[in-house]
């Protein structure tokens, strides 16, 4: 009896760090995340603006982002190509996106419907998609 309470004492003591290292992989993922972080009227446009963190490891050059904007009952307003530009890794960027003719009143949710372009050490990359983390500070809803 007391061989098998060693023996089971050893594999749990073994599996304790197995699990912790695997908690901490998981902590430790690469993320790119966009935050809907406010929109406001100016001038006759909805301006939508957005917060991005690179925790990816790696600067992204140029991030092309397919955006569709649906109203209040869910239909489609417009679908654009939001160019975020350059992207530093670990170092937060705010970007903001005029969407003319377009109340912020009017705005329903917003869909990330994918990257366009992703370019990471001059050559296209999925780490745009493949990273991507997606939230809302506000009351309208960031898809994706």
């Amino acid at each position: 009896m007391i061989i098998r309470l060693f023996a089971l004492a050893a594999v749990l003591a073994g599996a304790v760090p197995v699990a912790g290292a695997a908690q901490s992989d998981a902590q430790a993922a690469p993320a790119l995340s966009l935050e809907l972080n406010a929109l406001q009227d100016v001038g006759g446009a909805c301006r939508l603006t957005f917060l991005a963190r690179n925790d990816t490891g790696a600067d992204i050059e140029k991030a092309v982002f397919e955006t569709v904007i649906f109203d209040a009952a869910g239909g489609v307003v417009t679908l654009s190509l939001f160019d975020f530009r350059d992207l530093p890794a670990d170092r937060p960027r705010v970007r903001q996106f005029d969407l003319q003719g377009l109340a912020c009143s009017d705005v329903g949710q917003a869909l990330i419907n994918g990257s366009n372009t992703c370019l990471v050490d001059g050559a296209e990359s999925k780490v745009c998609n493949d990273a991507l983390s997606l939230g809302s500070r506000i009351e309208v809803e960031l898809l994706g």
